[in-house]
């Protein structure tokens, strides 16, 4: 009871600090207003990113080639969250077909390490640290295959910004600072190789604080083999050979072979209709549709009359999100080892009946019988229309903790998002793509794009793009304020990685107001509270009507949006 009156008090001084602030900037949840342009947008989890793509636009390139750019450039910037180690999944409007790409880059498990293997070593699950987590890093293989379908610039132009930064240095932001200072010595405390030498050594052998200079002459080096090899630099030479020997004599099983056999795949985005709004997501591997079954749920209810941060409007949303989860429990997997379901999933059909499941109390939901993660997000758009929704991580903070020496980069942990329960749809095998928790976004309405958008944050970012798209379209929100706009986020429930099922907890944002906070516990529902906040948000709009582009980048980044 102590504890409980404890959080409630903290939670209302945290309230009225919020209500506060919205007094004195005159506006419900915004902290800045939208930024508008005509002939381009970038928006970026950082500054210099968002600038290096800019200009790549203004030189004459289109968003394909910014978001390539930027996406370089953060792998610098930002190593607490992405980089050439890991990942990449990508949504691209194009504006000569007037359709929109999907781009799957995820890397595949060692298939020299079976489910047996893993199974001998008595392991209840993949490690997130150390060799066992990694699978082929994607990303270099994703940014040429974009670029082979729709860049225009060379690819040496587009990584020269970045090669000048890791060479001659830039400033550590706050929260890149805060990031690194918190990981990288966990690291080196587990005594992984070459940790020090790659984010110590070439600084003076400290860790730089905010706003002190940080090189990485290993990245520039590795950067300027792409720029002048392609992506064969990468995946079939000295890189390749350099990563595979260095998995191997840590005990891991990541082969030359398994970089060799590596190509990304071009997949069609799968959508749902959302009050007259097409919102697009990548099939699974990733959990994107989770954003769409959750979305056909609550279509079904009317927020004209459901307030904003109401206890319904969390109740509901809540219940929709657990409701989908467990079939993101059951059926989500690389769809080359497991039949996934997706039309029935997001069908509107399968949503009613999920509804139907729906009260007023907070319930604990089995999947429905159907035959069958740090990160980086941007997004770029360019004077001819064409529009980027772009996402990119490593997984669990830095990665693995595997670095392997001279390259200047840490390879992912996916692996670790493997179930090795046998018989699941997710479960361990050789050459498969793990679960996935990153997804990128867009939403087009009548055949016109509108909006490209990706939150960041793990297990929340389907709950993220489903509250970023009710704000803008059930409580007509401007690109800004749906992104500052205080969230929340339920935990528990099916994981699947295979952990057992739970209720969970309604974690609120300070901007939640205590009666909702009052409201569901009413209704049943644990609740607690964040102070770090939720996720990390970009997004472009572009506006019908006179093609004016709106940019947003949300305050619980360093990022920014900007256009010209």
């Amino acid at each position: 009871m102590r504890y409980a009156s404890l959080l409630l008090l903290t939670f209302i001084c945290l309230n009225s600090i919020a209500m506060a602030q919205d007094r004195i900037t005159g506006s419900l949840n915004v902290t800045r207003s939208e930024v508008l342009a005509r002939n381009g947008m970038v928006a970026t989890s950082h500054p210099l990113a968002t600038q290096i793509g800019l200009q790549v636009l203004k030189d004459g390139g289109n968003a394909i080639d910014a978001a390539i750019a930027a996406n370089a450039a953060l792998g610098l910037m930002e190593p607490t969250g992405c980089g050439v180690g890991g990942d990449l999944f990508a949504i691209v409007w194009d504006a000569k077909t007037q359709q929109v790409y999907g781009l799957n880059a995820s890397g595949r498990s060692p298939r020299g390490m079976t489910l047996a293997m893993l199974q001998e070593k008595k392991l209840d699950a993949i490690p997130s640290l150390g060799p066992l987590p990694v699978s082929v890093p994607g990303a270099v293989d994703g940014w040429f295959s974009l670029h082979e379908r729709f860049g225009s610039v060379p690819m040496a132009d587009l990584l020269a910004p970045a090669i000048a930064y890791a060479e001659e240095g830039f400033p550590l932001t706050q929260l890149i600072a805060w990031y690194m200072q918190r990981s990288v010595p966990m690291y080196i405390a587990r005594g992984f190789p070459n940790v020090r030498e790659t984010y110590l050594g070439q600084n003076g052998g400290e860790l730089p604080g905010e706003g002190d200079i940080y090189r990485n002459p290993f990245l520039a080096e590795t950067y300027r083999r792409l720029a002048e090899g392609g992506r064969d630099a990468f995946y079939r030479g000295e890189i390749a050979s350099t990563v595979a020997e260095f998995i191997q004599s840590q005990g891991g099983y990541l082969s030359a072979e398994d970089f060799a056999n590596h190509e990304s795949e071009w997949v069609e985005p799968v959508s749902v209709n959302y009050r007259g709004y097409d919102v697009w997501e990548l099939p699974p591997n990733g959990q994107g549709i989770a954003a769409l079954q959750m979305l056909g749920i609550l279509e079904g209810y009317d927020f004209d009359t459901i307030p904003f941060g109401s206890a319904e409007h969390l109740h509901l949303f809540t219940e929709a999100k657990k409701l989908a989860f467990e079939d993101r429990a059951k059926y989500y997997a690389d769809m080359d080892f497991a039949n996934v379901p997706v039309d029935q999933l997001i069908s509107e059909t399968y949503a009613a009946e999920r509804r139907q499941l729906m009260g007023d109390r907070a319930t604990v939901y089995k999947a429905g019988e159907i035959s069958a993660g740090e990160t980086i997000y941007l997004t770029t758009a360019d004077k001819d229309g064409n529009m980027v929704s772009l996402i990119q991580s490593n997984y669990r903070g830095m990665g693995s903790g595997m670095v392997p020496p001279g390259l200047g980069f840490m390879l992912q942990d996916r692996g670790e998002l493997f179930s090795l329960e046998e018989g699941k749809a997710n479960t361990y095998a050789p050459g498969k793509r793990p679960f996935h928790t990153i997804i990128p976004a867009f939403i087009s309405k009548d055949g016109k794009p509108w909006v490209s958008f990706g939150v960041m944050g793990g297990d929340f970012q389907p709950q993220g793009h489903t509250q970023i798209v009710m704000n803008l379209i059930d409580f007509g929100m401007n690109l800004q304020e749906a992104g500052d706009a205080p969230r929340w986020d339920h935990t528990g429930g099916s994981s699947p990685t295979g952990n057992a099922r739970s209720e969970g907890q309604v974690r609120v944002e300070s901007g939640i107001p205590y009666e909702t906070v009052r409201g569901l516990i009413d209704r049943g529902h644990s609740v607690g509270f964040t102070r770090d906040g939720y996720g990390g948000y970009q997004a472009i709009l572009r506006d019908p009507g006179n093609g004016v582009y709106h940019g947003a980048s949300e305050s619980r980044k360093d990022g920014q949006a900007a256009g010209y």
